[in-house]
């Protein structure tokens, strides 16, 4: 017994011990718990204002409910299929995407184009023209909507005349009240209101492009056209995506614009899914009889789903650029 004893001993000796390892997802969570406690305020206002609200809508839309009181009549999924089949949801939908498949290119193009130009080192007082792309961006939307309104009907006749003296036009043009011309003046402002957002991205991301291989290209003999679509592009794939899909989730959120310039019309012309779900639930006389938060809750979860949709796009293809950038390094 005493033997077998010693021999146990001393293979317990040569055996190596075996540490427990730390969790790494808590020992993270320990060396930087003061930032988690600075995250903690945003976290509950979010989970109170954001995710709160959220949860309760998706119940909402099974009741038809004006928004006072407790609601009690249950509908189930039928405010789904109203929506689903419902002409002016369609219409608004579709002058949604046209004010984001328009926006979108004509504005990142720009955006590109100045920050390429602003980007340039040679050019002086860039910062004076930085900010003033940029000033349009920090002004109230709904201030910038309710100038432009006073302007355009107030001396809008003004313009049309000069476009008809001119031969542009037979007649003049109600800028605001046309239903061929709303929504394209919607979209117009919004390219100028929120084209700083996209410079100073672009901007960011031009200046994090190594200046060693736009040298080593001019030493190759690579000239300007040859650098960009060698070396900016390519560069800028990962980050491009990021400011495309940031400017189509945005432009899709379009709402104090519309609301403030044309509120929708004329006759449901420049009409977008926002102004809609506004309309359903606070404005009922120019949809229907009464508020229907029900049904407005329905519409915002339908539309919902479909930006979760885009934000999924936007992480498949970040992925795909940076893998991507990674080869190309």
């Amino acid at each position: 017994m005493t033997r077998s004893n010693t021999l146990a001993g001393r293979l317990a000796q040569q055996m190596p011990v075996t540490e427990r390892k730390p969790n790494p997802l808590w020992r993270q969570i320990k060396n930087n718990y003061w930032s988690y406690v600075f995250l903690a305020p945003l976290v509950v206002l979010v989970g109170l204002f954001v995710l709160y609200p959220l949860v309760a809508s998706i119940q909402i839309t099974m009741y038809d409910w004006n928004g006072i009181g407790v609601p009690t009549r249950f509908v189930g999924l039928r405010h789904f299929f109203k929506v689903a089949t419902d002409p002016l949801f369609w219409n608004a939908f579709k002058n949604t995407f046209t004010y984001a498949l328009v926006l979108v290119p004509v504005q990142l193009t720009l955006a590109l184009i100045l920050a390429l130009i602003l980007n340039n080192p040679k050019l002086k007082g860039s910062t004076i023209y930085r900010a003033i792309y940029f000033s349009p961006v920090v002004t109230s939307a709904a201030m910038i909507g309710v100038v432009l309104s006073i302007l355009l009907g107030s001396f809008g006749m003004d313009l049309s005349m000069a476009l008809v003296n001119a031969g542009l036009i037979k007649e003049p043009i109600d800028w605001l009240g046309s239903p061929q011309f709303a929504l394209w003046v919607v979209i117009g402002v919004g390219i100028w209101h929120t084209l700083g957002y996209n410079l100073v991205y672009f901007l960011a991301a031009l200046q994090s492009i190594p200046k060693e291989l736009y040298e080593a290209a001019w030493v190759d003999g690579a000239n300007a056209y040859h650098q960009f679509t060698k070396i900016t592009v390519p560069m800028l794939r990962e980050v491009g995506l990021v400011i495309v899909f940031l400017a189509i989730l945005g432009s899709l959120q379009i709402f104090d614009l519309v609301l403030v310039m044309t509120g929708g019309g004329p006759y449901f012309a420049s009409e977008v899914v926002s102004t809609y779900i506004y309309h359903y639930a606070f404005t009922p006389a120019a949809v229907a009889a009464e508020s229907n938060v029900g049904y407005a809750s329905a519409a915002a979860l339908f539309m919902g789903l479909l930006v979760m949709g885009l934000t999924a796009m936007q992480l498949i293809s970040v992925r795909y650029a940076r893998r991507r950038r990674t080869e190309y390094k």
